[in-house]
């Protein structure tokens, strides 16, 4: 009975330590104390390959002057690191679209999460700190899973909870708190208001 009381009590913390979840939800995530995340779709694509359409290139451009005097509610919000979907075979286009804004902040771009993992994500933005903002440009397909996966309703920020293929120019702002918690009342969309 000894051996097993003593199991338990050796157990019982390391299961809440790898419990998927359970830091986020009930302490917090400390790389995303007092932060803001923006999420964006890649910029327009061609009607074939990987890259951008001349729109992309020209809105990727935009967003440089964009995000580097970005506020909301007349706070300042630029960007402090930069995430974006994995290059694939198909699709180069949500790191071509922050590269001119890297350049312009002399920031480098972490794009080695893919699409479809989007946890490994943002368990990496729980973890660690990266800034008070962080910007991540993903492939329009994966944004709600994205959301979900930092703690988001895709459904209040995106209509029917998805991202609509025609729509380039939205900003999803997410906020968390001094523990690392979403404040989902703070969570918006916003219109990037730039014609490529």
């Amino acid at each position: 009975m000894k051996f097993l009381l003593l199991c338990l009590r050796v157990l019982v913390p390391v299961l809440a330590l790898v419990a998927p979840g359970n830091a986020a939800d009930t302490q917090g995530a400390r790389g995303l104390r007092d932060a803001a995340v923006l999420v964006i779709r890649h910029a327009e694509k061609p009607a074939d390959g990987p890259g951008l359409s001349p729109e992309g290139e020209a809105r990727a451009k935009a967003l440089a002057a964009y995000f580097k005097n970005f506020a909301v509610d007349g706070k300042a919000l630029r960007p402090e690191s930069l995430f974006a979907a994995k290059d694939s075979e198909a699709s180069q286009r949500p790191r071509l679209t922050l590269d001119p804004l890297a350049k312009a902040l002399g920031l480098k771009i972490d794009a080695h999460f893919k699409e479809k993992l989007a946890e490994d994500l943002a368990h990496e933005l729980q973890a660690r700190p990266h800034g008070r903002c962080i910007l991540i440009a993903w492939r329009h397909g994966g944004i709600a899973n994205l959301l979900g996966t930092l703690g988001a309703d895709p459904a209040a920020l995106l209509p029917g909870g998805k991202w609509p293929d025609e729509v380039f120019d939205w900003v999803l702002i997410l906020r968390f708190d001094h523990e690392g918690r979403l404040l989902p009342a703070e969570a918006k969309r916003i219109s990037q208001k730039l014609t490529p």
